[in-house]
């Protein structure tokens, strides 16, 4: 007998076995998606990963219900990258599997209540059985989800089974989810009019019908049947709208056996075209750049390509990724963030047309599946645009990744599992496939700037600008010097406000950075100090003044906006702080004439919305773009001759220990935004301590002189590149509960690890969704051997959590926290 062993889409410690009925025995491969049943009554399309002939599991073994593909939908690599992920980043396979699968390939069934047509009753019901068999009597059938949101009663299930006993309901489990092609109705000739004789004689028996006849010679038309030229497929609706003819006449010559309708696939994704506009030209330094990274790859398999800001990074990749497909090798770009694809797609496709797919999470699933099918199969794409999640995808021949602002946060996953790194999973992937990675960037990571100045990675540097322009010129704005001279108008220093009108009366463009969004971080009584809270989180309320409403960040709970106190009654309530909103609606009081839009989580939720933002400011509709971080990742704008950083407090006094590189980090992207087309930018810094060091370092450009302070204090304080990190967060509902948790299991690993355990430590935010929450950190050293870590650590998350006291606790690894 055949069985095969499964990846379910759960957070399983292992694979389970299944064996294989005889009649599906040759449908049964490695990668395919198999239906199985799991548990009492449900069913989940899983991935083969192995088939064997051993049948040694210490349980039942059911059979597969049925295979879902001819071919496989997930390759060997990708599986052997799955075990990777799963093994490095603390999690289980079936996690790995979840993320990586677009939600149209993953099915899983549901309960479903049916109503018994032929139900007669006999039986006395009480209330709540008649409210639900009214409503199913209605409905007919229902998932027991939607059930219980129309009927919200403690017992439904139990009120539910008491009507199947009855016969008047029954239960069943129905498979969801399922990907369904598109499919277009086509037109084509009748196999049996197979010669011009025949269509001679088809063509006079319709004289008698002459809009039939009309069709047919469109068809024909269209077609380029027997006209010696290659005949092209003819839709439906092209044919009927050609003649304005009616459906009804078609499907006349359908029956009479003249013309035949048939369904094809159709794909959803945009063809495009075949792309013509030539490779951009290099300049000397470029082209230097590039050879040197040729030469890199001879003998490294990753290579940092350190390039200022406009330093022309993109024509590079674009010159390699022609490399890569004359070679027949496919090229995986990645990017930090959705906003930043819009840009790249329309210089990527000028010059590779039809061969560029897109895939990111805001692309309707049944486009994510298609892609997915595509780049596995010979002729798919050559050429991959997109963010973290493009890792996964099934590459049939990857020979090159790249990884364009490697230094991003964005590349981490935070929840759920798995919680891996994008940037250092791709060079993974990579060297599975025998590819090269390229990470770019203009302010690296300090850790990979680590690896590149000690030899792990190839390492070259672009310090020129395009054609030769200037960096901007970098001032700071004193907030408190502002504050102190009573200067300050509203949230702006004097000197930012003179720089915008000056840019705006110059037909220039202004961006402005402000790294939180809403109106204000929340609202407080003046006269007792009350703040609004959120029920399920440890924060205030941030107020959203287009809603009118306040909004938790964490868990997206909603209230509404609060005109008096609830706590003393007082009507004197104000908004503390600024967002992006607010510094929308002061630029609107302080430039009235000026076209001012914004670019955050809130404005560019739909696939579209950012696109339009970025195409308005890019064509020079918008005259100044107020943004987060949305407005820092590598956009290029022209015409922008002024960029803005409205706080650089908050970031430089965050609590982490990579708070100063990401303050330099995200002030240098910024400033990169401004000056990018022959004129000198101007960036306008507001800060409080002009003196801060990264703020010197920021104005002089000087990521050297960053990198070695960072990487001293990094050393003296046990932090990475010189040790590793693995943060546990304990989760529960009862605090005390948690306290004595988290300090059992800290007891517990200071035994094993000694002084490399910090905390438990209650973290900033420690209250979320209804959990608390503590950390315990561990610092390994980079010597020591990680996998063993790992071992003892699951061994001892595993063994408090089989105490009865903390059964509802849960442990959440993160390896390489950022």
């Amino acid at each position: 007998m055949l069985f095969v062993d499964v990846i379910l889409p759960l957070a399983l410690p292992r694979s389970f076995t299944y064996s294989v009925p005889a009649d599906l025995a040759a449908q049964a491969r490695k990668g395919v998606r198999v239906i199985v049943p799991f548990g009492a009554r449900k069913f989940y399309s899983a991935i083969v990963q192995e088939i064997h002939d051993r049948d040694t599991v210490p349980y039942a073994v059911k059979e597969i219900v049925s295979v879902l593909d001819e071919r496989p939908v997930v390759n060997d690599l990708q599986i052997r990258l799955w075990h990777w992920i799963a093994a490095y980043y603390m999690c289980t396979v079936g996690e790995v599997m979840k993320a990586a699968m677009p939600s149209g390939l993953k099915l899983e069934s549901e309960t479903k209540v049916f109503y018994n047509e032929a139900y007669v009753q006999c039986d006395e019901l009480n209330s709540h059985e008649e409210e639900v068999l009214h409503l199913m009597h209605s409905r007919k059938s229902l998932p027991v989800g939607e059930i219980a949101a129309i009927y919200k009663h403690r017992d439904l299930m139990r009120v539910v089974q008491s009507l199947v006993d009855k016969e008047a309901l029954w239960v069943e489990e129905v498979i969801a989810g399922r990907y369904k092609p598109r499919f277009e109705s086509c037109v084509r000739l009748h196999p049996a009019l197979d010669s011009e004789t025949k269509m001679k004689t088809t063509f006079d028996a319709l004289e008698r019908a002459p809009r039939q006849l009309e069709i047919l010679m469109n068809f024909v038309r269209l077609s380029g049947v027997f006209s010696g030229r290659p005949q092209r497929e003819v839709t439906k609706k092209e044919l009927l709208q050609a003649g304005h003819a009616q459906a009804e006449t078609l499907h006349n010559l359908a029956r009479k056996k003249v013309l035949e309708l048939y369904a094809k696939e159709v794909s959803r994704l945009d063809s495009g075209t075949s792309g013509d506009g030539g490779l951009p030209e290099l300049t000397p330094h470029q082209q230097t750049a590039m050879e040197q990274i040729r030469g890199a790859f001879a003998t490294k398999d990753a290579v940092l390509l350190h390039g200022v800001t406009s330093s022309g990074k993109t024509e590079i990749y674009i010159r390699l990724i022609e490399e890569q497909i004359r070679q027949g090798r496919q090229v995986l770009y990645l990017l930090p963030g959705i906003a930043l694809t819009a840009q790249i797609i329309d210089r990527l496709k000028i010059v590779f047309g039809n061969k560029v797919g897109i895939y990111h999470s805001k692309f309707p699933d049944a486009e994510r599946v298609e892609v997915w099918n595509n780049v596995g199969k010979p002729g798919g794409y050559s050429v991959v645009l997109g963010v973290r999640s493009s890792i996964f995808l099934p590459f049939a021949n990857l020979g090159l990744v790249i990884v364009d602002e490697e230094h991003e946060n964005t590349y981490k996953q935070y929840d759920p599992a798995p919680r891996y790194h994008a940037r250092d999973t791709a060079i993974m992937l990579a060297s599975m496939y025998g590819a090269k990675t390229l990470l770019g960037t203009a302010t690296p990571a300090i850790e990979s700037y680590y690896n590149a100045r000690e030899g792990k990675y190839g390492l070259v540097e672009l310090q020129q600008r395009y054609a030769g322009m200037d960096l901007p010129d970098v001032q700071i704005a004193d907030t408190t010097l502002g504050r102190k001279r009573e200067k300050m108008q509203m949230h702006f220093h004097p000197d930012l406000l003179t720089a915008i009108d000056e840019t705006l009366k110059a037909g220039k463009q202004a961006i402005l950075f402000q790294n939180r969004r809403g109106f204000a971080p929340y609202v407080q009584c003046r006269v007792c100090e009350y703040i609004p809270r959120c029920e399920r989180c440890d924060v205030s309320l941030t107020y959203h003044r287009f809603s009118d409403r306040l909004l938790c960040h964490y868990c997206g709970y909603s209230a509404e906006n609060i005109h008096q106190c609830p706590a003393c009654g007082s009507l004197d309530i104000s908004t503390v702080g600024f967002g992006t909103e607010r510094i929308e609606d002061e630029l609107k009081l302080f430039f009235p004439h000026a076209h001012i839009a914004r670019l955050d989580l809130d404005t560019s939720r739909t696939r579209n919305s950012y696109e339009k933002i970025i195409a308005a400011f890019e064509e020079g509709k918008t005259d100044i773009l107020v943004g987060t971080q949305m407005v820092t990742k590598g956009l290029n704008f022209e015409n922008v001759r002024l960029a803005g950083v409205l706080n650089a407090d908050n970031m430089l006094n965050f609590p982490d220990f990579r708070a100063d590189e990401r303050s330099y980090q995200l002030m240098t992207q910024v400033s990169g935004r401004a000056g990018r087309a022959g004129e000198r930018g101007q960036v306008i810094i507001q800060a409080s301590s002009p003196q801060h060091p990264i703020l010197q370092y920021v104005i002089a450009n000087d990521y050297a002189g960053m990198y070695a302070s960072q990487l001293a204090e990094r050393e003296k304080y046990k932090y990475p590149p010189f040790y590793r990190l693995i943060r546990l967060t304990l989760k529960h509902k009862n605090k005390d509960v948690l306290h004595l948790a988290s300090g059992e299991l800290a007891e517990y690993l200071v035994k094993i690890f000694g002084r490399r355990v910090l905390g438990p430590e209650t973290p900033l935010i420690s209250r979320v969704q209804t959990y608390y929450l503590e950390n315990i950190l561990l610092k390994i050293e980079k010597h020591a051997s990680v996998q063993k870590v790992k071992e003892l650590l699951a061994e001892a998350i595993n063994n408090i959590r089989q105490l009865p006291a903390y059964k509802s606790l849960q442990v959440v690894a993160d390896v390489d926290p950022m």
